[in-house]
């Protein structure tokens, strides 16, 4: 009965929850496929501008694009957050911050809202004390990322004509918007048919529909030392590879 009773500290538990590259408490923890080692996020993808080996086991994880091989763990996050208290609080305000830090000035800036199924960009409901204005800026209290959203010409697809560029190409919304929230916005603006498909790249690779926006700057814009802020994604009716 006593065993039953015993209380664990959360320093118990350090060995299984804290990043081997940086000795704190794991941040978006990211799994390594091929060896199943965990790490903070920004550590791992850090650590493979330099190398392709993880870096606990040595073992090689890509020949070329290690980062292809990274998986969030986000079941190992929610457990995270609940054995250490204020963590959660404390890395939100920090994100907030940072985003705040790299936003340019508005310059022509579009804010992503209200989308047709009814939810706002990023998943959220208007604020509840009213900051959104007269305008029905729905975007919630998220990181906010500025992003350019260019039109790929040139592609040789018979829908090119029907996909044209935007009038405004700058946008403003949440990081966590995913790209499936992207092609949305992007059918409603240049009033698509419901079945058109469109591929929206980063640095000339096809994003997946639930990247998100931080994702992708994380691990495809910044990686390239000569991009610059905002970030710039394109976009082309959909190429049929099959």
């Amino acid at each position: 009965m006593a065993a039953m009773g015993r209380k664990h500290l959360v320093k118990d538990f350090n060995h299984f929850i804290t990043c081997y590259l940086c000795r704190g408490y794991l941040i978006k923890p990211t799994t390594v496929t091929e060896c199943l080692h965990t790490f903070c996020k920004s550590c791992i993808v850090q650590h493979f501008e330099e190398s392709n080996d993880c870096p606990k086991c040595g073992i090689q994880v890509h020949e070329t694009n290690p980062l292809e091989m990274l998986r969030l763990d986000n079941t190992l996050e929610e457990i995270i957050f609940k054995l250490v208290p204020g963590l959660r609080e404390k890395e939100e305000q920090q994100e907030l911050e940072f985003w705040k830090k790299n936003q340019p000035k508005e310059n022509g800036q579009e804010n992503l809202r209200c989308l047709p199924d009814g939810g706002a960009a990023g998943g959220a409901a208007a604020d509840d004390d009213g900051d959104g204005g007269e305008d029905g800026d729905y975007h919630r209290s998220d990181p906010q990322i500025a992003i350019c959203l260019d039109c790929l010409h040139n592609t040789g697809q018979s829908g090119e004509s029907t996909v044209t560029d935007l009038m405004k190409r700058f946008i403003r919304c949440s990081s966590r918007v995913t790209v499936g929230t992207i092609k949305k916005f992007l059918s409603l603006k240049l009033k698509l048919p419901s079945s058109y498909e469109l591929d929206v790249l980063c640095n000339g690779e096809i994003m997946g529909r639930d990247h998100t926006l931080e994702f992708i700057y994380m691990t495809r814009w910044r990686l390239h030392g000569e991009n610059t802020y905002p970030m710039v994604l394109e976009y082309r009716p959909r190429i049929d590879f099959g």
